[in-house]
């Protein structure tokens, strides 16, 4: 739920359950109607300009139309004109499902560039408290970060807290792609931690990503580090209903159904980012052949078989994590439903060893990231089941060349 690993947050949580009638009342009313309200942002005029738009006198198409549709335009450009739409529109190209891998980098590095002299300004903007000017110097740092070379922006949204979703590896001529899916507390500020490094978003895939190469060396891959919806911020209301999981699986099967190529594609969903793959499995396309969730407080169904996806569904969690201590219950909307590393639930539960608590999962050297790893490259045969036995493997594909050293 949250890489923060502290008794109080837990009291926080039980004390939300058992509330659970006024909360309901809460998240069904209009406060959360309130709560979840955006405001006109940079991304929605960027992708109204584009609407607006027009090319060589002709109109463009529709931002929100099928990813197979833009991608049918963007490859009848040149070029230069590819060019000319993401210096245009940096943010509805940046964002568009079925524009170009490559086109989107460039388009939302335009756009960190622009949101970065957006917060230069505010850090000198006398109208600003002390502390907003602190904030605008904070966000104008991160974008710088995120501009630097090499790094590969698939999403971006400067609104709010933030969006954004990063690529690690050649996602173009990947033959598996994963994608790490976290939990609270993740924005921009947080997509990436000095401290602790593996609990937030970019450690986990890069990780991850280093862990595939070993488990499979001849096997090209990529890793999307996926902080592109709005997740709960801590363990209130919204951490234990599935809002904000309903929103950000929307926005996640969007992306699947746009990943170029016809490579596997694996999810990896820490914590809450496991309820919102839970709630995304039904809409997933077929080319997602396995979910893995680590520390999961529940994936909003009774049972794996009521997942409603062909995937392969396997869980972890470790023995020092404290969210085994959650009641995995759903009342009135309350509740992320049944523990999916349970006997009864269904899933292939693989062992988790070393992952020293709620935060440790992704952490080189440990049974749970080399257990990811093996899972995303196919080498089932690899991976150790978390009981003393081989019942994770059973019924599973032929073996790969995949393995330990």
């Amino acid at each position: 739920m949250t890489s923060f690993d502290t008794t109080p947050q837990l009291n926080v949580w039980r004390a939300t359950l058992a509330l659970a009638v006024v909360f309901v009342m809460l998240a069904t009313t209009g406060w959360t109607a309130l709560h979840s309200h955006r405001e006109a942002t940079a991304l929605q005029a960027s992708v109204d300009k584009w609407d607006h738009g027009r090319l060589h006198g002709r109109h463009l198409p529709d931002a929100g139309a099928a990813p197979a549709r833009l991608a049918r335009f963007f490859a009848s450009l040149t070029a230069q004109d590819r060019a000319r739409l993401a210096h245009r529109y940096p943010l509805a190209v940046g964002n568009m499902n079925g524009a170009p891998v490559g086109l989107r980098y460039r388009a939302n590095h335009i756009a960190l560039e622009q949101a970065r002299e957006v917060e230069r300004k505010r850090m000198h903007d006398s109208r600003l408290s002390a502390a907003g000017q602190q904030d605008a110097g904070r966000r104008m740092q991160r974008y710088e970060a995120l501009t630097r070379p090499g790094r590969h922006i698939l999403a971006f949204d400067p609104a709010g807290s933030g969006r954004v979703a990063e690529v690690f590896g050649n996602l173009r001529r990947a033959e598996r792609i994963s994608v790490v899916v976290p939990g609270v507390d993740t924005d921009l500020l947080t997509f990436q931690r000095t401290n602790r490094p593996y609990s937030a978003p970019v450690g986990m895939a890069k990780a991850l990503h280093a862990a595939e190469r070993a488990a499979s060396p001849s096997t090209r891959t990529a890793v999307i580090a996926w902080a592109d919806y709005t997740a709960p911020d801590g363990l209130g209301v919204d951490a234990a209903t599935g809002l904000r999981a309903a929103e950000g699986a929307v926005r996640l099967n969007a992306l699947l159904r746009a990943l170029p190529g016809r490579a596997p594609v694996s999810m990896v969903c820490h914590s809450y980012g496991s309820v919102v793959c839970g709630v995304a499995a039904r809409g997933m396309p077929r080319r997602v052949t396995d979910i893995a969730v680590a520390a999961s407080p529940g994936m909003r169904v009774p049972s794996a078989a009521r997942l409603g996806t062909s995937a392969r569904l396997w869980a972890m969690r470790d023995a020092t994590d404290w969210v085994q201590d959650v009641p995995y219950l759903e009342l009135g909307g309350l509740g992320h439903g049944a523990d999916p590393v349970a006997s009864g639930f269904g899933a292939r539960v693989l062992s988790a060893h070393d992952a020293q608590g709620h935060a440790g999962y992704f952490q080189p050297g440990t049974d749970s990231l080399r257990n990811l790893a093996d899972v995303a490259v196919g080498a089932y045969d690899a991976v150790t089941c978390a009981r003393e036995n081989d019942a994770c493997r059973a019924g599973l594909p032929g073996t790969t060349t995949a393995g330990r050293a």
